[in-house]
């Protein structure tokens, strides 16, 4: 059960801006209790995060030794529209269904061509499925 509750004023526009949204910050701890923020692109599937990492990066090893994460979505210029999650994160994580693919790739078709890539090198190179439960919510419009 997800803590996102869409027939609420604050949870409906959670939910929006996890559907709109194109960045948000994973934060991660390393091996010294460093906080250590992210910025990357995911999907919001079956009351989940959906995010893809390259093999090998600090964040999986994070992850491996610490699951516990926060992430949180932009605010606006004034300080407000604050979004601010906490989960455990699962990595690698069940792997990308075909529906799932889909829809990131139509989310992130444009940043995908920007950066030189194709849905297909994308998907190779960003391999890594990892999924964040999340437990708590916080934050205001």
């Amino acid at each position: 059960m997800t803590v996102i509750d869409p027939s609420t004023e604050f949870g409906a526009h959670v939910a929006e801006r996890l559907e709109r949204d194109e960045l948000i910050w994973l934060t991660t701890v390393s091996a010294d209790g460093t906080p250590v923020p992210t910025l990357v692109w995911f999907l919001w599937t079956n009351g989940e995060l959906l995010i893809h990492s390259q093999p090998d990066k600090p964040k999986l090893r994070h992850i491996a030794r610490n699951p516990r994460v926060g992430l949180h979505l932009e605010s606006n210029a004034a300080g407000n529209d604050v979004v601010v999650l906490t989960g455990e994160a699962r990595a690698p994580a069940e792997p990308t269904t075909e529906e799932e693919r889909d829809r990131y790739n139509r989310k992130y078709a444009r940043g995908i061509e920007a950066i030189g890539m194709t849905p297909e090198s994308l998907a190779q190179e960003f391999s890594v499925p990892i999924r964040v439960s999340v437990s708590k919510l916080r934050g205001w419009v």
